[in-house]
């Protein structure tokens, strides 16, 4: 893999995640990339892992099991439509093929005392056992502006973050860009992904477009309504606290959870910082519909 193919791959993955709903045919996808179809899958699978049609049912998946969970009173063929299926029936395979239960069994699954992928880090463990009993702060409902900002992608939820963000700030060294504004985006929910297979992407505020783009690539994370947490505390205590914001908070607050990613604001950034510790608003996308 180099860094032209990683570039044109990760300007899939940003037209992907703008809108799972749409209609993503790997015809399309390819043009996206500027590649031929067929040099477009086996380009995508050597980056990715995984193919383009098993990475997009995968996030339609982890997207509608969040619906599911977390916004209880919508039908069930309006989470179909958001999740980007026409069919109901494909729809309802597809779900069971990956959470080995029907949407309607997941719904009534009490995922909230069921065991957490994350549970497996005996640190995180520790964490979640500790925090259990602390309340939540309340958010701040408020419209945030789209933000240009230079990423470096990671697959996996754990210390290794850190690589993604070392790589990311050796590159603003060498560009003289400023790394003070930080962000870490959360493609997946670590309550019922396993965490090797989390998507993170660390990211910087940007003033001006990359010049040349390879592992570090440019895209606009996106803005709209968000509610804002702020979270502060060691490694190891974040994700617990997530998974209560979205189990504890989120059904209670007659919002929706819209399909872009969440992300984190550091002031302090546990991954890079010598003492593990972290303090970030934590930005949550909803939506009344």
């Amino acid at each position: 893999m180099n860094e032209n193919q990683q570039s044109r791959i990760n300007d899939v993955l940003f037209y992907i995640h703008q809108d799972i709903s749409r209609d993503l045919n790997a015809r399309d996808l390819a043009k996206v990339a500027s590649y031929s179809e067929q040099h477009f899958h086996r380009t995508f699978k050597s980056v990715v892992g995984e193919s383009v049609h098993q990475y997009i049912r995968r996030i339609r998946m982890e997207y509608a099991a969040n619906q599911f969970m977390f916004d209880p009173q919508s039908p069930i063929v309006d989470i179909v439509n958001k999740s980007g299926f026409s069919s109901a029936s494909s729809f309802n395979r597809a779900f069971k093929d990956t959470f080995n239960m029907s949407p309607r069994e997941w719904r009534k699954h009490e995922r909230q005392t069921a065991d957490k992928p994350y549970l497996k880090d005996r640190e995180i463990a520790r964490a979640y056992q500790q925090i259990a009993s602390v309340k939540l702060p309340m958010p701040n409902i408020v419209e945030v502006p789209t933000r240009m900002a230079a990423y470096v992608r990671h697959t996996g939820y754990n210390r290794s973050i850190s690589n993604a963000w070392l790589l990311l700030k050796a590159w603003a060294m060498t560009e003289g860009r400023d790394f003070s504004v930080q962000y870490g985006l959360h493609h997946s929910n670590p309550a019922w992904i396993e965490l090797a297979q989390c998507r993170y992407v660390a990211c910087i505020e940007i003033d001006k477009p990359v010049s040349m783009r390879g592992v570090v690539n440019q895209f606009t994370i996106p803005g709209g309504l968000h509610a804002v947490f702020r979270l502060q505390g060691t490694y190891g205590e974040l994700l617990p606290k997530l998974s209560a914001i979205l189990e504890e908070w989120l059904p209670k607050s007659g919002f929706k959870l819209r399909s872009t990613p969440a992300y984190a604001h550091y002031h302090k950034n546990h991954f890079i910082d010598e003492n593990e510790e972290f303090e970030l608003d934590f930005y949550l996308p909803i939506g009344f519909f």
